[in-house]
């Protein structure tokens, strides 16, 4: 056997004994990641660099072989065909998100556009092993702001609408015969209906429905003989729990409930689809079994993961081999083929294996309470060496927000742990996971009580003697983004300096330009951050474009020119106003990317002038 733990080492003395670790090794291509298993077993796909564009290789026999030759922005999501022939994979044009879907032949070689439709986008949405040949893929095709069905023949490509969208419908789920058997619709106000059919010539029917406070509930799928369907489910309860829905009475059986942490993933068998295990995510992500038959495997798996996170990953369809990932804070994703007639582990490869020539930061699980005594989680990352007070910190901010910071190796983390700064990042209210009443608190306080959370954080930190409270920065993407440019407008002596990558500056102007897709939902932003239509003077309020001139610290703005969510107009109009009123802004902007940074050069001089940024403002040190 293998391990995936990096040796033991005491702890330096001085940071510069650790030394830099390159930042291209942290936020470079992987040296190979993602490995899948054939459905028959035979094959091997993963992703790895080709002249420095990350491609589908295939090991089929001794000598790996790239598959795909993009030379733009790579392969980032693959799957196996069911035949076990085609690879296909997920891409679309500078970060705009109309995804198209491609196929690789590989008895052939022949890379195909699936989708090929301007301005569309084209995503998978199931395929089962007693139809192999066929794949259901969902397109707004006939109307931008909601998608239908399609049935893709994989060998021909011929596409073939199976399934209108009736003009609400946000998600499709299929039986182990590729009909289409049940949707999840969002209504006006906010509520989601769970339609189901018993066959495709059957009319729909409304079998429950979710009220906003449980608009985060949903559908794992169906049971292996398609009488019931398994759901993530909060009705009746503060977290979403595990439960068995029978379609014709409507009677539902919980089978697994945590009362402080939602429902994660599940594991399920191939073929039947008979529930094997599911994940609960608290501190760390916790694995229960549900299949005694799973158990005995998952526990040797479990023992030689040795307190690192086990995942699996991939496994052919007659559950012979699976491939597994450990995951751990201080070392690269390891990956490892389990066979289960011998138990006998083999290390296929890490993501980033030279990161074990390397001392990582330990992330530390960290929980207080916020000002009004709502319980709030987090993690600290200390630098690996050094002293542990009085340092410099970056207050990292999640995405989403309805996101959450989990444990893990984490490379941004360890680029600004290495860097010699404490990093704090905090599940603030509003992020999920942590049941729907946590959820709910953020209701509305997008820079107000979400930010308070953010605040007392650094206030935990500064009173543990942890960090210097004169140079802390805040950091983040997306919705951190807007956090961290709130931090800048609203609280600028909090912060010694904000990052800021693709963040709204405008509440407004961010709801007016959602997708067009995103229009089934919409409604989640007039009940959780405010009505575009009849609250704008609230949302103006909570926007820092309009606090532009109470910025005293310097910031850091990047943004994507074809993002689709944060459009390049929210960086531009505060950096407009920013310059207007002399304020120090450093202004970033990557042509072909979206939302977030997917090139690698484009990461690496991101980080580049994020590490520069942060060293002349915090004092960390930086690679030139």
């Amino acid at each position: 056997m293998v391990s995936s733990k990096a040796a033991a080492a005491p702890r330096p003395a001085t940071l510069d004994e650790v030394g830099l670790i390159p930042r291209k090794l942290l936020l470079g291509n992987p040296t190979r990641t993602a490995p899948r298993l054939s459905p028959d077993g035979k094959r091997l796909a993963y992703v790895a660099p080709e002249e420095g564009v990350l491609n589908l290789w295939l090991l089929d026999g001794e000598t790996p072989e790239a598959v795909t030759h993009d030379r733009g922005r790579g392969v980032q999501t693959y799957f196996w065909g069911l035949d076990s022939r085609h690879l296909l994979y997920m891409q679309d044009t500078h970060g705009d998100e109309n995804w198209h879907l491609f196929s690789v032949d590989l008895d052939t070689k022949v890379v195909r556009d699936l989708t090929p439709f301007i301005g569309i986008q084209g995503m998978p949405i199931a395929a089962v092993p007693e139809r192999p040949g066929e794949l259901l893929v969902s397109l707004n095709l006939r109307d931008r702001t909601v998608h239908d069905v399609y049935r893709l023949d994989l060998k021909t490509g011929a596409l073939v609408e199976d399934t209108e969208n009736p003009g609400n419908v946000i998600g499709w789920l299929v039986d182990r015969q590729l009909r289409v058997r049940a949707g999840m619709a969002r209504l006006p106000d906010g509520s989601t209906e769970l339609r189901v059919r018993e066959d495709i010539d059957r009319p729909w029917r409304t079998l429950l429905t979710w009220g906003p406070e449980d608009e985060y509930s949903g559908v794992y799928g169906f049971s292996p003989d398609g009488s019931a369907l398994y759901l993530h489910d909060s009705r009746g309860a503060q977290t979403q729990r595990l439960v068995r829905l029978e379609i014709e009475s409507g009677a539902t059986e919980v089978l697994f409930e945590d009362s402080r942490y939602d429902m994660g993933g599940v594991i399920t068998r191939p073929v039947t689809r008979e529930l094997q295990a599911v994940a609960v995510a608290g501190d760390k992500t916790e694995w229960h079994v549900l299949d005694p038959e799973f158990a005995a495997d998952w526990r040797a798996v479990e023992e030689f993961a040795a307190g690192d996170e086990a995942d699996l990953v991939s496994r052919d369809l007659a559950d012979t081999v699976w491939l597994v990932a450990l995951h751990s804070d201080v070392a690269p994703v390891a990956f490892h083929r389990f066979d289960r007639a011998t138990r006998q582990f083999t290390h296929l490869f890490d993501t980033q294996p030279e990161l074990r020539q390397h001392r990582l930061a330990a992330m530390e699980p960290v929980h207080f309470e916020a000002r009004d005594g709502l319980g709030l989680q987090g993690y600290l990352t200390l630098p690996a060496a050094g002293p542990t007070t009085a340092l410099p910190m970056v207050l990292l901010v999640h995405g989403g927000p309805w996101w959450r910071d989990s444990w893990g190796l984490d490379p941004e983390v360890q680029l600004l742990a290495n860097r010699g700064y404490a990093v704090l990042q905090v599940n603030f209210r509003g992020s999920i996971g942590f049941g729907k009443a946590f959820v709910d608190a953020g209701d509305r306080q997008w820079g107000a009580r979400m930010h308070d959370d953010l605040l007392d954080a650094v206030e935990w930190a500064a009173a543990r003697g942890t960090i210097d409270r004169s140079r802390v920065a805040i950091m983040g993407g997306s919705y951190g983004g807007y956090a961290a440019l709130v931090g800048a407008a609203f609280t600028p002596e909090a912060f010694a300096a904000a990052v800021v990558m693709v963040g709204p500056s405008s509440l407004v102007t961010l709801i007016e330009s959602i997708p067009p897709y995103w229009k089934p939902m919409r409604n989640t932003f007039d009940r959780r951050v405010g009505n575009i239509d009849t609250e704008r003077e609230f949302l103006e309020s909570r926007s820092p474009l309009f606090r532009a001139g109470d910025i005293r610290i310097p910031l850091l703005i990047a943004q994507g020119a074809n993002d689709p969510r944060v459009k390049q107009a929210e960086a531009e109009q505060i950096v407009a106003a920013c310059k207007a009123k002399g304020k120090d802004v450093q202004y970033l902007l990557y042509p072909d990317e979206g939302h977030g940074l997917v090139r690698p050069d484009n990461r690496l001089h991101y980080y580049a002038a994020v590490e520069a940024f942060l060293a002349r403002h915090l004092g960390g040190r930086f690679e030139g």
